[in-house]
C-alpha cells in the first residue's frame, strides 16, 4: 500500500512524518473555487477535490491519496490566508482575545485490487487567543509568516506565545488531524503504518 499525499504543505508532511508514515508528494491543482457555505461541507468538499485530481493525475493502484483542507472561522466568516501584512493584520487583531474555530477537512481515495472508494471526513478545534499588543501583531506580520496560513498564523510556530487554549485536536490546527486520519485507515487496514 502507497501513500500520496495532495498537498505541498510542509505542515501536512511533517506530521505525516512524525506519525510514521511513508509516503510521496503530489501537490494538487485544484483551483479552490467554494460552493458550499457551511464550513465543515466547504473543507470536506475541498479535500475531497484535491485527493481526487491527484489520484486521477498520477494512475497509480493500491494506494491511498491524502487530501486535505483547512480553514478558519470566526463568527461564520471563514478566513483563508492573507493577501498581505496589512490584512494580516487585520485578521489577527479580530481574532485576538477570542475564541474562533479551525476545520480541517480530508479526504482518502482507496484504491485496493481494483476497487476505488472515498472516505471523507472533518475535524474542528476551538482556538482561544490571549489579548495581543499592537507592537506584538506588527511584529509578527513583519515576518511574513501569516502569508501563507489559514488565519494568518501558524499554532506550531513564534505565534504559539499568543494561543491562551485549544480545545480539540492540535494537529488539526497545524493541518492534519492525525489522529482521526489513522483511525479511519484503521477501518480499511489492520494496521495501517506497516502495510505497505
Amino acid at each position: 500500500m502507497k501513500y500520496i499525499l495532495a498537498s505541498a504543505s510542509p505542515r501536512r508532511k511533517e506530521l505525516l512524518k512524525q506519525a510514521g508514515f511513508e509516503f510521496e508528494v503530489i501537490p494538487s491543482s485544484v483551483e479552490e473555487n467554494i460552493t458550499k457555505t457551511d464550513p465543515s461541507e466547504i473543507v470536506m468538499e475541498l479535500a475531497d477535490r484535491k485527493a481526487k485530481e491527484v489520484f486521477g493525475r498520477c494512475g497509480q493502484k493500491d494506494c491511498v491519496v491524502i487530501g486535505a483542507d483547512t480553514v478558519v472561522v470566526y463568527r461564520g466568516e471563514i478566513l483563508g490566508k492573507p493577501a498581505d501584512s496589512a490584512e494580516a493584520f487585520d485578521m489577527l487583531s479580530m481574532l485576538a482575545d477570542r475564541t474562533h474555530q479551525v476545520y480541517t477537512g480530508v479526504s482518502l481515495v482507496i484504491s485496493q485490487k481494483g476497487r476505488v472508494h472515498t472516505r471523507t471526513f472533518y475535524e474542528s478545534t476551538d482556538v482561544t487567543f490571549c489579548p495581543i499588543s499592537r507592537q506584538d501583531l506588527l511584529a509578527y506580520t513583519a515576518t511574513k509568516d501569516p502569508l501563507d496560513k489559514a488565519g494568518a498564523y501558524g499554532i506550531q510556530g513564534a505565534f504559539a506565545v499568543h494561543v491562551k487554549c485549544i480545545h480539540g485536536d492540535y494537529n488539526n490546527v497545524v493541518g492534519l488531524p492525525v489522529c482521526r486520519l489513522y483511525q479511519e485507515l484503521l477501518e480499511e487496514y489492520p494496521s495501517p503504518l506497516s502495510e505497505r
